[in-house]
């Protein structure tokens, strides 16, 4: 099967979880009003079982286009938001779940997001990991740190090949 990125939207994505973005959104005022502040754009899962948030820096190698869907991933125990820091679209795959606990490849939807646009899995969303495109990038990413597992794999059988 070969899926064509759509673009990223927060009503398409909304099954999955959260478009982190400022357009739509109105400021509030601060810093002696030098500063928007745009409040709330996605909700943060990470306390389950003794979790705690983290905030991390990924540097993302670019993937080869088609790209070959291989492994999705969920985490049970939170959610898991990607905002790019350096204003370079990148490719979301997400499924959903069948039902017995694993993606229905079936229904693998890819989106391309914009470079001003980040996305947050709500916690059990079968995903892919990050893929970035054309360009190695960096994304601040918000996720769970503590015990417990919080990572389920599962092989796409037969793999799945994602353009744009």
């Amino acid at each position: 099967m070969i899926f064509k990125a759509e673009p990223l939207t927060a009503e398409a994505f909304a099954p999955f979880g959260d478009v982190i973005q400022t357009a739509g959104h109105g400021p509030r005022m601060i810093n002696e009003g030098t500063c928007q502040r745009f409040d709330d754009l996605a909700p943060v899962d990470v306390l389950a079982s003794g979790g705690r948030p983290l905030i991390s820096i990924f540097k993302a190698a670019p993937r080869p286009l088609p790209f070959e869907v291989r492994v999705l991933e969920r985490h049970p125990l939170s959610s898991q938001a990607f905002f790019p820091l350096d204003g370079v679209p990148f490719l979301v795959v997400v499924a959903e779940d069948s039902g017995a606990g694993t993606p229905w490849s079936g229904r693998i939807r890819a989106f391309r997001a914009a470079g001003d646009q980040g996305v947050s899995y709500r916690r059990n969303t079968w995903h892919h990991a990050l893929l970035a495109i054309g360009q190695t990038s960096h994304f601040l990413v918000v996720d769970r740190g503590g015990p417990g597992e919080n990572c389920d794999e599962v092989a796409v059988d037969p793999a799945v090949l994602v353009t744009v």
